[in-house]
Order: C-alpha cells, then structure tokens, then sequence
C-alpha cells in the first residue's frame, strides 16, 4: 500500500488516518496493541506521528488489513521476522511498476484504435 504523506517531521492522527483510510480510531487502538508505536503527544494529548512511526504502522497495515492476520498474529510476525519491512518496500515498488505498465498498455491501446 503506497500512502501519500508530504515529508515532515511530524504527523497529526487525521493525516494518518486519511493517508491509510481509516478512522482515527484504529490508529489510537492500534497504538494502544502495537508498542513500536510511539507517537509524541502535546499538552492538550494531540498525538504527532514520526517518519518511523508511519513505517511501523504500514508494517501493521499490511499484516492486518492485506495479508489478514490477527493482531496476535501481527504482534507475534513483527517481533520475529526481521525482513518486514524490506517485503512491504518490495511490494510497493512492484504496484509502483504493474501501475506504470497498465498505463502504458493502455496508451498503446488508444493509439491503434486511432
């Protein structure tokens, strides 16, 4: 899952729950299952989300919403695989390329019906 986050230093929970499309909810319980989440919090408690934060949450992401696993499950598959990280970025970088294939294909459609 690619998201789209402009790069800052820091991130409110609603640019993280609108960049993964979901409530902020889920982010706040996710931070509560998962505890390599650890956003810095304010005063008022207003969460701000790092760079290494929205890794690990996309690293949750995937083994939740994609893959499908339990947060059990997720908990138990961060603490022992190492290569996470290195297969989500892996992931990304090929919808990256099957996206820029089907938009070539499709160019090269339109041409010869021209």
């Amino acid at each position: 899952m690619k998201i789209n986050l402009p790069d800052k230093l820091y991130y409110s929970i609603g640019e993280v729950a609108k960049a993964f499309d979901v409530n902020t909810s889920l982010i706040r319980y996710w931070e509560q299952e998962f505890p390599i989440i650890k956003p810095k919090k304010n005063r008022k408690g207003n969460r701000y989300f790092t760079p290494e934060d929205i890794k690990n949450l996309q690293m949750i992401y995937h083994l939740v919403k994609e893959k499908g696993y339990t947060l059990d499950g997720a908990r138990v598959a961060l603490t022992t695989n190492s290569k996470i990280s290195e297969t989500i970025t892996l992931i990304d970088r090929l919808e990256f390329v099957k996206a820029e294939l089907i938009k070539l294909k499709e160019s090269l459609g339109e041409r010869e019906e021209e």
